[in-house]
């Protein structure tokens, strides 16, 4: 006879003595992470080591690229792990795992996994979505090809999933895209950001069917002639590369930074450095547009006093690019003057996109060719590497602000 939750009941002291001895669970094998477990409180200890499905890769992880988002998490700027109400989960109740630009190298393939083996180098799209689950029919938003907006999304290093900032990650297959030629590992983790940037690109060219400037029109007077890009961080400075060597923008290029490393980074690039300290940027962008002003604005700075700004920096109806995050400390009427231009306001999020016959995210696989065919190049901004996990702690102290830091990156293997 069985009892309720199935096992046979006893009968005695026989059975006792001739029944098989208790099958144990073998503890579960450890890695080594860097664990946010407060705000500004980050400590390298001992977690779980995911282990692969049937349809997952088992990575081991060479390289994270530090991503401002990962500082605001850290600093208690941002939290996007939620409950279902939308409000953030503090980090003393769910520490999390940051790192989502993720360089690594196939160490398990499930079973289920037949182009992917041990051995193989991948990028990661850090981004669960119907895709990443087999998921048929595919909600409204992955089927538009808004893959990073999923109905069901979840984020590695950003929602509470686990980052990249481990020795190992687990990511279905789909989510890992295999790298060809010797790139580094430490430009391959520059994949996610540069997706973005392809991503954000191609929302304003999605847009610009009801905008009144253009790159491509082929009317002058609706062809943007002047681009001005705020802010010559890593994402600005992959603007400019990805307006010049891929959109084919031959136009005036203009970019606003303090830093003097950055802006010369910018120039080599093939924009016309602005110190706002040194001018007004407004009375810059006048006398270098003849009073024109731009007809396109990227915020890749996240400063509150672009917006401040914008009314002076753009024509009417012009195309505005809100990529930053982290903006504050503004009265929200400064809308109130940028409204009355009637600007065409694109924000765009993350590294969303279609998807390959095969599954994979279509913009990282734009990215990361990109990279491997030299058209991109993000080696000479990579200012700061931390080389262990035991290093990575440290690097979310003072050193992204100090003068000269452009971008870093934690090289684990």
């Amino acid at each position: 006879m069985k009892d309720s939750i199935g096992y046979e009941a006893s009968s005695g002291a026989r059975a006792d003595r001739d029944a098989a001895p208790p099958e144990t669970t073998p503890a579960p094998r450890l890695m080594r992470a860097a664990v946010l477990h407060d705000v500004a409180r980050m400590d390298v200890r001992n977690v779980v080591r995911p282990e692969p499905g049937l349809r997952d890769v088992l990575v081991r992880v060479a390289a994270v690229g530090l991503c401002g988002t990962d500082f605001h998490i850290f600093a208690g700027h941002a939290n996007y792990q939620t409950d279902r109400r939308g409000r953030p989960i503090p980090l003393r109740d769910a520490p999390q795992i940051l790192g989502h630009e993720i360089a690594g190298t196939v160490l398990e393939a499930g079973r289920d996994v037949r182009d992917l083996a041990p051995g193989d180098a991948v990028v990661l799209d850090q981004g669960l979505n119907c895709s990443s689950a087999a998921r048929e029919p595919k909600c409204e938003y992955c089927a538009s090809g808004d893959s990073h907006q999923c109905e069901q999304y979840g984020e590695h290093g950003i929602t509470g999933l686990q980052g990249g900032l481990a020795d190992y990650l687990v990511v279905p297959a789909v989510n890992a895209i295999k790298r060809e030629g010797g790139l580094p590992h430490e430009e391959a983790a520059l994949t996610e950001p540069l997706a973005c940037i392809i991503h954000s690109s191609q929302a304003v060219v999605r847009a610009g069917a009801a905008s009144r400037y253009q790159l491509d029109a082929t009317d002058s007077e609706r062809r943007i002639k002047s681009v001005l890009v705020a802010g010559a961080g890593p994402a600005g400075l992959l603007f400019i590369q990805y307006l010049r060597q891929v959109a084919g923008f031959d136009g005036l290029l203009l970019v606003s930074e303090p830093d003097a490393g950055k802006r010369a980074l910018a120039e080599r690039f093939g924009a016309e450095p602005i110190d706002p300290r040194a001018t007004h940027i407004v009375d810059a962008v006048l006398d270098r547009t003849n009073g024109r002003r731009v007809e396109y604005l990227i915020d890749a700075s996240g400063a509150a006093q672009v917006f401040a700004d914008m009314p002076g920096l753009i024509r009417k109806q012009a195309t505005v690019l809100l990529y930053a995050h982290g903006q504050s400390g503004l009265d929200l009427s400064v809308l109130n003057n940028i409204q009355f231009k009637e600007p065409m306001l694109v924000s765009p999020v993350g590294a969303s996109g279609g998807f390959e016959p095969d599954g994979r995210p279509t913009v990282y696989r734009q990215a990361l060719r990109l990279l491997e065919s030299g058209r991109i190049n993000v080696q000479p901004f990579i200012t700061d590497r931390y080389r262990s996990l035991d290093a990575v702690p440290d690097a979310f102290g003072d050193a992204h602000r100090r003068p000269g830091y452009v971008k870093g990156v934690a090289l684990l293997a």
